[in-house]
């Protein structure tokens, strides 16, 4: 057993929505507490997009790798052990090199290409890949139809990897958009995940809810499906003590005239939630989002901590439960 594999120590089955590196750590927790085949990760693809004609799709990918025990430990996303020969012979010949792909990450996008072109889903692929791959976990991409993020900006609409990578997250943002949303069909498998009635959990991750969350809620059905379950939502606060644990998210509040606080990541989610997981740090926070709250340590700096807030998440899953059942 590698360290990264599940321990099976917690029962039911669990459906995580999911962006990039923030929610790969507690889809991970989820993964290695409950037992094996219990977990559905819906992942979030609007950051999807082609460098160098190529598909890739970083958050998948970056949960995919988590999963898998081959991430990067120090960014989070790409591969552990990556060499950059491919990089480096290509900007000698004065390639577009902003979007680094490694050695190692590049033969996912080029088989990825390589498989869509000759019409495998992108569903077919990514499970494909995670058997691979040794993930016993389903990893969804949340459709297989193309859907964009574009962020609205003070230097004018910019695909989302072209403002997150390339320019560092630097221009103010006022909005967002969801290119292709309207008309992309929810992942084919999702309605049986979130419908079984043996599902114990649904947790929105504590990812970006701009970027992450909301393209998977702008695709039709997505949010209804959710709506419908059966099971209690919870959803994990990316922001701690006013900041972002990881990426922009903080920032994006800010310019977009918000206070970046849970008790606001709360209140985004309203219509789906009941229940919210926020940081021990803004315990004094309890009781101002309109739904349940739980305090717990959701800084996740080792895989003991990841799983310590999947057990807190599942048992606080359990009580809201509990109580709807005896009211």
């Amino acid at each position: 057993m590698t360290s990264h594999q599940p321990s099976g120590e917690e029962t039911g089955n669990v459906v995580a929505l999911c962006g990039g590196v923030g929610g790969a750590k507690l889809a991970l927790g989820l993964y290695r507490v409950l037992a094996p085949d219990r977990l559905t990760v819906i992942v979030n693809t609007g950051d999807d997009f082609e460098p160098l004609g190529l598909h890739v799709s970083p958050d998948l990918d970056t949960v995919m790798y988590t999963l898998a025990g081959i991430a990067n430990p120090e960014t989070g996303w790409g591969r552990t052990d990556e060499t950059w020969s491919f990089m480096q012979a290509l900007a000698a010949l004065g390639g577009e090199t902003w979007f680094r792909l490694g050695d190692r990450d590049l033969a996912t996008h080029v088989e990825r290409t390589r498989r869509l072109a000759a019409g495998d889903s992108l569903t077919a692929i990514t499970d494909e890949f995670r058997r691979r791959l040794g993930i016993r976990a389903r990893l969804l991409p949340m459709s297989d139809d193309p859907v964009r993020t574009v962020v609205h900006s003070a230097q004018g609409p910019l695909p989302f990897q072209h403002y997150f990578v390339k320019l560092a997250c630097a221009p103010a943002v006022t909005g967002f958009e969801f290119d292709g949303a309207a008309t992309a069909r929810p992942n084919p498998v999702l309605h049986d995940a979130i419908a079984d009635p043996r599902l114990r959990a649904i947790v929105i991750c504590p990812s970006n809810p701009y970027v992450s969350v909301d393209p998977m809620l702008a695709v039709p059905g997505i949010f209804e499906a959710l709506d419908a379950s059966a099971a209690p939502i919870i959803a994990v606060s990316p922001i701690v003590g006013g900041r972002a644990i990881k990426g922009p998210a903080a920032k994006m509040m800010a310019e977009l005239g918000v206070t970046p606080t849970p008790a606001w990541v709360a209140e985004h989610y309203r219509a789906l939630l009941d229940g919210f997981v926020l940081d021990r740090i803004d315990a004094d926070m309890i009781g101002r989002p309109p739904v349940p709250c739980q305090a717990a340590p959701t800084v996740m700096t080792s895989l003991a901590d990841r799983e310590v807030l999947a057990r807190e998440v599942l048992r606080f899953a359990d009580r809201l439960r509990r109580h709807d059942q005896a009211a």
